[in-house]
């Protein structure tokens, strides 16, 4: 098991009509994703409306703020359970076996045009084994064919102008691996979490987008940016791209200030908990689905 320890800080100021706000900043409750103890801290005397997704298990919370400084502070102790498989073990789903709630994850979407990366998917990799190998083979050419630069991309730029333009953040190499995904008709979806592991010679702690592959019978992680360590991932949401699980969106005259996260592993033999590290195996924090 591994515990990770989040505080996330943000900071607005609000011109004088106010601003709505749905963040998207609580871990996700799953099976695999156990909150021990969590705390919510609002500077302003307003009361939020808490909803989590049945399916995925999002959290999003919506809130009415009045006009001046805005604080929202989140803290959680998360444990995560994870599931290691053989990669050479794991097979790609046919389209004909993959669970309803899965479907939605092989369309085209926003920022995802896999209808428009079909040619090079699969003289890329049409011809290779299908199975993990494959994804895993995709996530390295997304690597290797795109730099990590901060500041080089924005709230417009889709996978298809990371392919033209070889540099984005995390969230554009994530979108162009799951558009590569989607065009050789596997599910993949798109994964908010803070960047633990990170260098950091990158900046300051983040937000990290990630990547899930539908395989076999569950989600597999796959980090196409190789910034973080995948096993201190805290998942925050699931979407198709970055459209459905923004960690914050904003209506109304809003500054907003630079994220602060800190994100931290505790180490407890006694509890069988231990620090997260780097391995080869296809790992998981999804409960898994039978085959139909």
């Amino acid at each position: 098991m591994i515990r990770i320890q989040l505080n996330i800080e943000l900071n607005y100021e609000i011109d004088q009509f106010g601003a709505d706000f749905v963040f998207n900043i609580h871990a996700a409750h799953t099976a695999s994703q156990q909150i021990s103890s969590e705390n919510l801290f609002l500077s302003q005397a307003i009361d939020p409306q808490i909803h989590t997704d049945p399916v995925n298990g999002n959290r999003y919370m919506r809130l009415r703020a009045w006009p001046g400084p805005l604080k929202v502070q989140y803290s959680a102790t998360v444990d995560l359970t994870h599931h290691f498989s053989n990669p050479a073990q794991v097979p790609e789903v046919p389209v004909r076996n993959l669970p309803p709630e899965v479907m939605g994850y092989i369309y085209p979407s926003r920022y995802c045009q896999s209808d428009r990366l079909l040619k090079l998917a699969n003289s890329t990799f049409g011809g290779q084994w299908q199975g993990y190998s494959r994804v895993e083979a995709i996530r390295e050419w997304v690597q290797r064919h795109v730099t990590f630069t901060s500041n080089s991309s924005n709230t417009n730029t889709s996978a298809v102008d990371t392919l033209i333009e070889r540099v984005g953040i995390c969230r554009d190499f994530a979108h162009l691996m799951i558009a590569l995904c989607r065009a050789l008709n596997i599910p993949a979806s798109f994964t908010t979490g803070t960047d633990y592991g990170a260098d950091p010679i990158l900046g300051p702690p983040d937000f990290h987008a990630y990547v899930e592959a539908y395989l076999g019978d569950r989600w597999y992680i796959f980090d196409p940016s190789g910034t973080a360590m995948p096993m201190g991932l805290v998942r925050f949401g699931t979407g198709r791209d970055a459209a459905d699980v923004a960690f914050a969106t904003i209506f109304g005259g809003v500054q907003s200030h630079a994220p602060v996260i800190h994100a931290w592993a505790v180490e407890d033999a006694s509890q069988g908990i231990v620090l997260p590290y780097h391995c080869r195996d296809a790992m998981s924090t999804d409960g898994g689905h039978q085959l139909l």
